[in-house]
């Protein structure tokens, strides 16, 4: 049998528990594993456990180089696509009977909700990691940690009580 590099990682059931554990335990709600070596790497590829209650900000990725490619492993997630001033565009759902996953473009405001508890997706970006840029989040939005978020979150989950063919 070859030899497998260190970094050879096998991602099972027993991975996606654990990490589906720390997200539970993590104020934020969700939590990242990262599969690439450092946060300079070129190629960025994740884990990452979100739990209902975790709000993620809309927001855009301006670099060209930073399309990114969600693949639903567990659960299910829905996806919001919006314009600049924050219309609904599209909403999508990902998971087991809908879409395995989507490719958004750079430029594209997005956020991303979990609609069930224990969901984990993959996400793959180029790197290096860098923080979003003030221009990147939605002006339109609440910022993580706003008290109006929350509210926020549930109405974004909402698009997907109401869109059940999407």
């Amino acid at each position: 049998m070859p030899e497998h590099s260190s970094r050879t990682r096998l991602i099972d059931l027993a991975a996606l528990d654990a990490l589906t554990a720390r997200a539970q335990a993590s104020p934020r709600r969700r939590m990242n594993d990262n599969l690439h070596p450092h946060d300079g790497h070129p190629a960025h590829r994740l884990l990452n456990a979100v739990e209902p209650d975790s709000y993620v900000q809309p927001h855009r990725h301006l670099d060209p180089a930073k399309d990114e490619t969600i693949l639903c492993l567990r659960g299910r997630f829905g996806c919001i696509l919006f314009d600049a001033a924050g219309a609904v565009q599209s909403v999508h759902r990902l998971g087991a009977g809908d879409a395995c996953g989507i490719d958004i473009g750079h430029g594209q405001y997005h956020s991303l909700v979990s609609l069930e508890s224990g969901s984990v997706m993959f996400e793959a970006k180029s790197g290096p990691y860098r923080p979003l840029d003030i221009d990147e989040l939605a002006p339109w939005a609440p910022a993580p940690g706003d008290p109006s978020a929350m509210r926020y979150l549930r109405w974004m989950i909402a698009h997907f009580d109401a869109a059940k063919g999407c």
